[in-house]
């Protein structure tokens, strides 16, 4: 018989790793299989290697415990092309200030939440998810590809590295090809892409023929992060990408030189790598016994730097619900919610890369639109938005409750004695939080199982009670002293009594 585990999560990439950490914190037994031997490439390094956190990944992070593990790097000072600003992000390479942002447009957010966005190395939270991981219990085994599927009403079992391994449960985070997902034979639906994309590293004869940042141009877009670190954007409806050829130096040159509108020489190139904005999405999320999370899920431009953020979003909101499942302490209906709430913000960061890229197009309709988004942005309600959008402040799960905290991530706070609201979370179990200090409410929280925390209420958080989910989220609140109506309801749609 093969070695039998509560949940196979196939990729160990940050979203996988993650999710696993989320399941073994909660007693699950978790084995991760992943295809390549060797965690470690050089587009996972620095300049390539940065990613962008948005608030709720941080938020994420934090409640872990895992930022004062992660090296936060600060953005190139140079790569917002905007001297003078300080740079908050952009939208179809069109750069808003962070001075420009209006705050008080939030009234959720406290006004001390911390930084809404942090730069990290991909190579260092790998490292840091999976050491996390294997000191949970977590099994990584490595060159494992997944080559079949089999599921029935009791479980799965993968077959993988000439090996079989089975679970009760499956977990595909194995990327954009995933073989998961076509085993099981999930659609993967979206549209096709307008341009072929190219991560260069090079030695550039004249650099200074490139300007620093991101430029758009009559052919497309390069960004220049520092001399020889080159993004470039070929509007050729991803033929290149998909004829499935390797980038040569000639053909990196005459793509540059062509978008780029001047003659450049490029004497080596020392890494290239291509990629499209394509944009599909799976048309479910569940299948049975297997479930789809990051890239596997969902693809799209790398524009704005959602993807990282989507997925790990993903592995928080599947991981308590998985775990519960498991441990047989799920309410009816709990697991079906992770494709709810998820397929929907899918949805909406798959049309914001498609509204990015229609804004950036090489063609009149494309430009009149980007110039009309370039004054938006440089107001306060549009860099506000842009910012909601960009750094994940307007991220909200529709939970059909009017509370405005409601489908939102719980607001970090800290307790009258200085501790941190992220303590509370660090086990990743759910909690009532009551600043009224009702009987009643500590006796339901108790019924049901979970922690319950009196408290003296924090400025401008607009709440006397609030339940909060294993993720984070705050799936119930109210402002009514006293009040415990909903709450009930609240408590058993979320957890076992």
């Amino acid at each position: 018989m093969p070695p039998h585990y509560d949940v196979i999560v196939a990729g160990a990439g940050p979203v996988g790793l993650f999710l696993s950490c989320e399941l073994a914190l909660a007693g699950c037994a978790v084995l991760v299989l992943e295809r390549e031997r060797d965690p470690d490439t050089p587009l996972k390094r620095p300049p390539f290697g940065l990613r962008g956190l948005n608030a709720p990944t941080i938020a994420a992070f934090g409640r872990r415990g895992l930022l004062d593990e992660l090296a936060m790097p600060q953005p190139l000072a140079h790569a917002a092309g905007v001297p003078g600003a300080r740079p908050g992000g952009h939208v179809a390479g069109i750069q808003f200030s962070v001075d420009d942002v209006d705050p008080a447009q939030w009234p959720w957010r406290l006004p001390d939440a911390g930084a809404p966005t942090r730069m990290v190395d991909m190579a260092a939270l790998d490292t840091v998810l999976a050491r996390r991981a294997q000191a949970l219990g977590v099994t990584i085994r490595r060159g494992a590809a997944v080559e079949g599927v089999r599921q029935d009403a009791d479980g799965v079992t993968v077959a993988a590295g000439g090996a079989d391994f089975a679970a009760y449960w499956l977990v595909g985070c194995d990327g954009a090809r995933s073989a998961v997902r076509k085993a099981i034979g999930v659609g993967f639906a979206g549209t096709e892409p307008a341009f072929t994309g190219y991560t260069v590293r090079v030695d550039v004869a004249d650099p200074d023929k490139l300007r620093p940042g991101r430029n758009l141009t009559a052919a497309g877009m390069y960004l220049q992060s520092q001399p020889g670190y080159l993004v470039l954007q070929d509007f050729d409806g991803g033929a290149f990408h998909d004829s499935g050829e390797r980038p040569t130096r000639a053909h990196v040159e005459e793509v540059l030189r062509r978008i780029a509108g001047a003659d450049i020489a490029i004497d080596a190139l020392h890494l290239a790598t291509t990629w499209t904005d394509r944009a599909r999405q799976a048309v479910a999320y569940r299948s049975g016994r297997v479930l789809l999370a990051g890239d596997a899920a969902h693809i799209h431009s790398p524009l704005g730097g959602q993807g990282l953020n989507l997925g790990i979003g993903d592995a928080l909101n599947l991981g308590w619900k998985l775990a519960a499942t498991v441990r047989g302490k799920a309410p009816p209906g709990l697991l079906d919610s992770y494709h709810a709430e998820r397929h929907p913000a899918g949805a909406r960061v798959l049309d914001w890369s498609r509204a990015q890229v229609a804004a950036m197009a090489p063609e009149p309709g494309a430009r009149a639109l980007h110039a009309v988004l370039r004054e938006l942005l440089a107001t306060r309600d549009g860099a506000t938005y842009a910012a909601g959008r960009v750094w994940g402040v307007l991220q909200r799960y529709d939970l059909n409750q009017a509370h405005p905290l409601a489908g939102r991530g719980m607001p970090a706070f800290a307790f009258e004695d200085g501790s941190a609201i992220d303590a509370l979370m660090r086990a990743g179990r759910g909690f009532l939080l009551d600043f009224s200090g009702t009987s009643s409410r500590a006796t339901l929280a108790s019924e049901y199982g979970i922690a319950y925390a009196a408290a003296a209420a924090p400025e401008r958080l607009g709440a006397s009670c609030l339940l909060v989910r294993p993720d984070g989220i705050v799936a119930w609140a109210s402002d009514a002293p006293g009040d415990c109506g909903g709450l009930r309801d609240a408590m058993a749609r979320w957890f076992a009594a």
